[in-house]
């Protein structure tokens, strides 16, 4: 029977994509990798922030407490009324050096006018002692005792600190602050002011050195949590390179090796099992490069079946003209004649068929598809041939079309093509004055067309056949290389391009005859036309 083209293999089944929630998997995991360890920080941070805090709150009120009950003594025992109120300045001194101040605190009492009247680091005779340094060489810097030797700035700026703090006290109102002490520590600062019958006759101010170590003591507490976030972060660094880096690696690889030929496709099915976006890529690569591959092959192979189909013609060609001037009958020679006219006429069918078949993946990739009226389609076909009929040629007749809407969603310049192909290759094979039919069969969900003629039929191993590219089969008495055999290779492919299909079958009567031929061509409707 008539012309086939080769059907391309069947694309690979696109594999189906799994629903995720909105957002990127891989980004997700990132994000909350290096949150942890940022997280663990700034939690840490928070924790021992709240308590240093806590801590230098908890100092202030013990100072507090334990100033008040000072300053509430220096009132009682060192201060007169008479005839104005003043605190004498040697009893307060007595009372200071009286008392008990651990050697973490340091308290001062100054006048009314700010004026330092009494220190218990003096009135205790406080000696602060350090082990004496090696002898020193000539030449070598003079041991300097720490916290005696401050520099000017710093010392002026401790000062200063301190006298601001005194001033605000003799408002009359107690002043808590943490500040730098001459000798450049921090300490927790309490100021009490003592009054007598509502006037300010002096200042208490009572500190603790202590605060230093509570800072070292929270610093050491941090390191656990900063081990721990990073740790975290180098795990996380780890994880990411395994989880990203590392893969698109081999994807990358894998890309070179399709490039530079040594593959001709990406198979890497370890990716390709993970469920996020790396896992959609390697499938997604390996799809296209096994789609492209079959491309390639189903290309190798046509420039096979091309070359070998040729080259039939161009043999006969050759030697019809070898054979030409060793002829000197005029009869032979009308016959060589008419034995090249017709190879000519052979190679300019195959050479157009072939040129359309090289076009038609590009023109379906280029058109997108439309909403085509089939019916209308299938009307202006069949009446080109009832214009053009051909002498001796089957009529062609259109059934079942009315005015039934059959929209199919397509290109109607490639859909024209494959009714023409079927047409053309059911006149090529019915008897003379013989018929060829159309018929058309709207539903709601598939539209079926079928072309049927009265010729011969097929050979039932051959229905499935004659759509292989290059495949003619002619009965007795029909002249050879009339088609080229890519017709119906053309008419599957364009239907398989646009979701349908498309079957050989013959025509039996009662009596399981073969009585012609029948092609049916099934599209998805794309419903009616606005």
């Amino acid at each position: 029977m008539a012309s086939v083209t080769a059907t391309a293999k069947p694309e690979r089944e696109a594999r189906p994509r799994r629903l995720t929630a909105p957002g990127s998997r891989l980004g997700r995991l990132i994000v909350t990798l290096n949150l942890v360890g940022l997280a663990i920080l700034i939690g840490g941070a928070l924790l021992l922030n709240e308590l240093r805090q806590g801590l230098v709150n908890a100092r202030i009120a013990s100072l507090r407490t334990q100033g008040q009950l000072i300053a509430n003594v220096i009132d009682d025992a060192a201060t007169i009324g008479d005839p104005e109120p003043a605190l004498e300045a040697d009893r307060a001194s007595e009372i200071l050096q009286s008392l008990f101040i651990p050697k973490s605190q340091r308290a001062r009492l100054f006048d009314a006018e700010g004026k330092l009247i009494a220190d218990s680091y003096v009135v205790a005779d406080r000696v602060e002692r350090y082990p004496l340094p090696p002898a020193r060489r000539p030449g070598e810097r003079p041991f300097v005792i720490p916290g005696f030797a401050p520099k000017p700035r710093a010392f002026d700026a401790a000062q200063r600190a301190l006298s601001s703090e005194v001033r605000r006290a003799l408002a009359g109102a107690p002043v808590a602050d943490v500040r730098v002490a001459e000798g450049g520590e921090r300490v927790v600062s309490i100021s009490i002011p003592i009054e007598r019958v509502r006037a300010v006759l002096g200042v208490l101010t009572l500190e603790a050195n202590d605060v230093d170590q509570i800072i070292a003591a929270e610093r050491a507490a941090m390191i656990p949590f900063i081990i721990t976030a990073v740790a975290v972060n180098l795990i996380s660094s780890f994880a990411l390179t395994q989880l990203i880096a590392q893969p698109v690696r081999r994807l990358s690889r894998a890309a070179d090796s399709v490039r530079l030929s040594r593959a001709r496709a990406i198979d890497l099915p370890d990716l390709a099992a993970r469920r996020d976006e790396l896992g959609d890529l390697a499938r997604s690569l390996e799809d296209m490069t096994h789609t492209l591959s079959e491309r390639m092959a189903a290309i190798e192979r046509f420039a096979a079946d091309v070359a070998h189909e040729i080259r039939n013609p161009l043999t006969s060609i050759r030697s019809a003209v070898e054979t030409l001037d060793l002829v000197s009958d005029p009869a032979a020679r009308a016959r060589l004649t008419g034995i090249l006219k017709q190879d000519v006429g052979r190679l300019d069918r195959l050479i157009t068929d072939i040129s359309n078949a090289s076009r038609l993946d590009a023109e379906l990739a280029r058109d997108s598809p439309r909403p085509v009226d089939l019916g209308r389609l299938l009307r202006d076909i069949t009446a080109m041939y009832e214009i053009s009929p051909g002498g001796g040629a089957a009529a062609v007749r259109l059934i079942g079309a009315g005015d039934a809407d059959a929209v199919v969603p397509g290109r109607e310049g490639p859909l024209g093509q494959v009714f023409r192909n079927l047409i053309d290759n059911a006149r090529s094979f019915s008897p003379e004055g013989g018929e060829v039919r159309v018929y058309l069969w709207p539903g709601r969900d598939r539209i079926t067309a079928s072309v049927e003629d009265d010729g011969p039929g097929m050979p039932p191993e051959n229905l499935e056949t004659v759509f292989e590219r290059f495949y003619t089969s002619r009965p007795k008495g029909k002249a050879f290389g009339g088609n080229s055999g890519l017709g119906l290779s053309i008419a599957r492919q364009i239907v398989q391009a646009h979701g349908g299909e498309i079957r050989a079958e013959n025509r039996v009567d009662g009596g399981g005859r073969v009585i012609g031929a029948r092609f049916v061509v099934t599209l998805p409707a794309a419903g009616p036309r606005p």
